[in-house]
């Protein structure tokens, strides 16, 4: 008689979702970001916050990693025109080489298809010319030093779209991963 009690505890809380893998992985899923219809769940463990500007579309905190000062981010601009060339070329100019080494040494530039979009990627590290707003002509230039940058011009259907992953070298690298697999998997 106990054992048919167990076999009715153990179906009760299964139908109710309280065993790991049901409900509960459903609330640990990341947000799902829509690029003119393709979409792609962001990863669990990013923390969408408020745009911080009118040009942001979206934005997300990444929590640092022990040993860093500061958190990172991914800021995604929706709309904003110029080439992906263009944007390439601006983002490098927000950073400055580590002693001895070109902008070029330390920035790697590749083109890839996500779906029917195209896709210009960028990572650079070095000191990261930290401006907000950033064309304000007024706004105070913070240099970061040992910073990283992930980022990529994204052609959606409809809108270009920008995504820059930044922040402190050791929690960009953390969080690497995650990204690149969340850009891939826009369908």
């Amino acid at each position: 008689m106990r054992r048919a009690g167990w076999v009715v505890l153990v179906a009760l809380t299964a139908a109710c979702g309280l065993f790991a893998g049901d409900s509960v992985a459903d609330d640990q899923k990341g947000t799902e970001v829509d690029f003119d219809g393709m979409r792609s769940r962001a990863p669990a463990e990013w923390k969408e916050e408020g745009a911080k500007g009118p040009l942001r579309y979206m934005q997300f905190k990444l929590p640092r990693v022990k040993g860093d000062e500061r958190d990172a981010e991914v800021v995604i601009f929706k709309g904003i025109g110029g080439s992906a060339k263009q944007n390439i070329d601006r983002w490098k100019g927000q950073f400055e080489a580590p002693e001895g080494k070109k902008l070029d040494d330390v920035a790697k530039v590749k083109e890839f298809k996500v779906g029917k979009a195209e896709v210009t990627y960028l990572d650079i590290y070095g000191t990261y010319l930290d401006k907000f707003p950033p064309f304000a002509p007024n706004a105070k230039t913070v240099k970061r030093p040992h910073y990283h940058m992930l980022a990529a011009h994204f052609e959606g259907p409809k809108n270009p779209y920008h995504i820059k992953l930044i922040g402190p070298e050791k929690t960009v690298e953390h969080y690497r991963k995650g990204f690149d697999e969340w850009l891939k998997n826009f369908k």
